[in-house]
């Protein structure tokens, strides 16, 4: 069975995206969006959520898939798992936010 793993800078995305639908439209919307981006997670596996590949410029393999206004960074792991690698907003600058939260 493959498990979505969350990783690092995809943990404080989402700690930023909840804490942000908090303060613009309440507990009840935030839980259900956080909710609904973990169920999407889920369909990684099955091909549920349509993937395409990181684009080059990006310097790293990987997949990308929007949810929303969000678009999903993620890779399969070494054992198989999924790593959600993190999560920007449409309006962010993709590639300054990707190197940001990585250091490239």
């Amino acid at each position: 069975m493959t498990t979505v793993r969350i990783q690092e800078a995809a943990s404080r995305r989402l700690d930023d995206i909840y804490r942000y639908t908090l303060e613009q439209f309440g507990a009840a919307q935030a839980a259900r969006y956080i909710e609904e981006l973990f169920e999407a997670f889920g369909k990684i596996a099955t091909h549920g959520a349509l993937s395409r590949p990181v684009p080059a410029a990006f310097g790293v393999d990987g997949f990308t898939f929007r949810y929303e206004s969000h678009v999903v960074y993620w890779r399969r792991l070494s054992n198989g798992d999924i790593g959600i690698v993190t999560l920007l907003h449409e309006r962010m600058h993709q590639i300054d936010r990707f190197r940001e939260d990585f250091g490239l």
